[in-house]
C-alpha cells in the first residue's frame, strides 16, 4: 500500500512540477518573442490578458495549463515503473532523481530548440503555420522550437528516467547477492 502512496505522490509532484516549469519557460520563451504568444497563445487558449492582470501573468497561466497534464505521464510512467523496487523506502530514494533525469532533459532539450530555431530554423524558414503580420518572424520561430523541444525532452526524459530506474534495480539486486554470499 506504502508503494502506491509513493506512486500517486510522485504523479501529484511531476504535475506541479510541469505546471512550474511551464510557467518559467513561458515567462523565457515571451520574453524571445511576446508575438508567440499575442498572435498565437492566447487565441490557441482562448484568453484575454485583461482578465488575467497583463501579458504576463496570462502568459503565466498558459504555461502552467500548457504544461501540467505532462506530469500525469510522466509521473505515472516513473511511478509505475519504480513498482519494480523491493520496498517503498527504495522507489523513495530513486523516483526523485529519475525525476531530475526528466528536469535535465527537459530543459538541455529546450536549450536545444532555442539553438536550433535561432542558429538554423529562423535563417532557413519552416512549414509551420505563421501569422502574416509578425513584426519579428524570426523570435516567433525559435519561441516554438523551444516549445516543441521541451514536449520532446519530457518525453525522452521520461524514457531516460525509466531506464535509470531500471539501472538502479540491477544494482541493488548485484548488491544484494554479493552480500548474501
Amino acid at each position: 500500500m506504502r508503494k502506491f502512496g509513493v506512486c500517486c505522490t510522485n504523479i501529484f509532484l511531476c504535475c506541479l512540477l510541469a505546471g512550474i516549469y511551464g510557467i518559467l519557460h513561458d515567462q523565457i520563451s515571451y520574453t524571445i518573442s511576446p508575438e508567440y504568444y499575442t498572435h498565437y497563445k492566447f487565441s490557441q487558449f482562448n484568453v484575454n490578458p485583461a482578465e488575467y492582470g497583463g501579458e504576463r501573468m496570462t502568459v503565466a497561466a498558459i504555461g502552467f495549463l500548457a504544461a501540467w497534464w505532462t506530469g500525469i505521464f510522466i509521473g505515472a510512467g516513473l511511478g509505475i515503473t519504480a513498482f519494480i523496487f523491493d520496498n517503498y523506502r527504495e522507489m523513495k530514494k530513486y523516483l526523485p532523481r529519475a525525476v531530475g533525469v526528466v528536469f535535465i532533459s527537459t530543459l538541455l532539450m529546450s536549450f536545444s530548440g532555442y539553438c536550433l530555431g535561432k542558429y538554423w530554423l529562423a535563417r532557413k524558414g519552416v512549414d509551420w503555420w505563421l501569422p502574416k503580420d509578425l513584426a519579428h518572424t524570426d523570435r516567433f520561430i525559435i519561441a516554438g522550437a523551444m516549445h516543441n523541444y521541451s514536449y520532446v525532452g519530457g518525453f525522452l526524459g521520461m524514457l531516460l528516467g525509466i531506464s535509470y530506474l531500471f539501472t538502479q534495480k540491477a544494482k541493488t539486486n548485484l548488491n544484494r547477492v554479493k552480500f548474501a554470499t
